[in-house]
């Protein structure tokens, strides 16, 4: 008890410095002294962040607040954030991310999927849904508001990919249909390497050239191909699976990765043009979304003796500190586009993301599903994977643009998604009471 007197006592003194640093921040930007708030606001968004973790009503938000002081940071320092030496930190998107997809498939299997066959009415709308009226919301933002090509490029781009991880945590806080929302992400994460280079083309193609092989491979190598890892590393850790169920998958699996080098031979990636280079890819492939994962579950399994709470909360970590970091990139190197664009983008960015939520929950509501499933699909429809847009940003050399809509998107989801999970928390659905 008195260690908890203790932790509240900090907290609340956090929150005190936050206030005053927040009041020092706007003397110095009233004052004309704009160049010296940068440590000010930086150091208000982190005394903020750690200081509402004291309260079980607010530390929800405690992510979310951090998230904000690394976006100010990226703003006043973007020189810190885009280039070490000669490194530049916008290679570390495409491996943070797939580090992210690799944790999400490690708390997978198959069962997951049996979802489809459980609830196909709700998983049918929920991905329908998602595919429809996200990338018709942004298509028409982009239109009304007149944005830059490129920028107008990222807005569409963040409606055409898979549903947002965070709306799995939102689904279950909010008494939603927890397993619905976990069916609806997998099977939208899954169709994403045919569905979203196809929408982009067809609804972006008038502002930026639009690959759809390319952006096809690099959905696959960006999130499938890891999250098949994740399968491997979940399949082995366990051991529940029968020896005939492990080799069914992993042939699936490995069809999948072959498949994925005869793409990217059809592509046209450097190197890959003689067979050689195909069996090297493959290879390559093969070692790692295959092979490691499995050696390294089992030599894991030993070491921690099966337990799982280890491995999740590294996975949970690593995951929230990659999402941070790849939107910390994105701001410093979008930051000039950003200040021109910035309040616009924020305010398209929370219509487009309200639009999904408002849109998910009153077209599930027409089919007349239940209450715990419109919270669900409305959810599901309304939360993006950010990551994934970022990534693909990267993959096409504008990350100082079309990546900007992704590095808004993200954060502000999150917040929308939060106080939407808290309200829906207060309200027991009619079915579970």
């Amino acid at each position: 008890m008195q260690m908890k007197r203790k932790s509240i006592s900090f907290t609340r003194i956090l929150l005190a410095c936050s206030l005053i640093l927040l009041v020092v921040f706007f003397g110095l930007l009233l004052s004309g002294h704009a160049d010296s708030t940068g440590p000010f606001l930086i150091a208000f968004f982190i005394c903020l962040a750690i200081g509402v973790r004291g309260f079980e009503a607010t530390k929800g938000f405690s992510y979310t607040i951090a998230i904000f002081a690394a976006v100010a940071a990226s703003m006043y320092y973007p020189q810190l954030f885009t280039q070490w030496g000669s490194f530049k930190l916008a290679l570390l998107i495409t491996p943070l991310l797939q580090i992210i997809m690799f944790g999400m498939g490690s708390q997978m299997n198959l069962n997951d999927f049996v979802g489809v066959i459980k609830m196909p009415k709700g998983v049918i709308i929920g991905v329908s849904a998602h595919y429809l009226i996200m990338p018709l919301v942004a298509f028409v933002i982009s239109h009304i508001f007149h944005f830059e090509p490129e920028v107008a490029a990222g807005i569409i781009l963040i409606g055409c990919v898979p549903s947002g991880l965070a709306s799995n945590v939102m689904s279950y806080i909010a008494h939603a249909n927890l397993p619905l929302s976990v069916t609806i992400g997998a099977i939208s994460t899954l169709l994403a390497p045919f569905i979203t280079p196809l929408l982009m083309k067809q609804l972006a193609g008038q502002f930026i050239e639009v690959n759809v092989l390319k952006m096809m491979l690099d959905i696959l190598n960006m999130i499938i191909l890891p999250i098949i890892a994740g399968f491997i590393f979940n399949m082995f850790y366990s051991g529940k699976e029968s020896k005939k169920s492990k080799i069914i998958q992993i042939s699936a699996y490995v069809a999948i990765i072959v498949a994925t080098s005869v793409l990217a031979m059809s592509v046209g990636v450097s190197g890959m043009s003689q067979s050689g280079a195909l069996l090297y890819t493959l290879g390559t492939s093969l070692m790692w979304f295959c092979i490691l994962p499995a050696l390294f579950s089992l030599v894991l399994k030993q070491i921690l003796k099966g337990d799982r709470k280890v491995i999740e909360s590294a996975l949970s970590f690593l995951s929230m500190v990659g999402i941070a970091a790849i939107i910390t990139v994105i701001t410093a190197a979008g930051r000039d586009s950003l200040l021109h664009v910035g309040a616009l983008l924020l305010i398209t960015s929370l219509i487009h993301n309200v639009a999904g939520y408002s849109f998910g929950y009153g077209v599930s509501w027409l089919f007349g599903m239940p209450e715990q499933d419109r919270r669900t699909v409305a959810f599901e429809v309304g939360m993006q994977n950010g990551g994934l847009a970022s990534g693909l940003a990267n993959g096409m050399g504008k990350i100082a643009t079309v990546g900007l809509a992704p590095a808004v998107f993200g954060p502000l989801m999150n917040i929308t998604g939060s106080i939407l999970a808290s309200n829906w928390r207060r309200k027991l659905p009619e079915e579970t009471k």
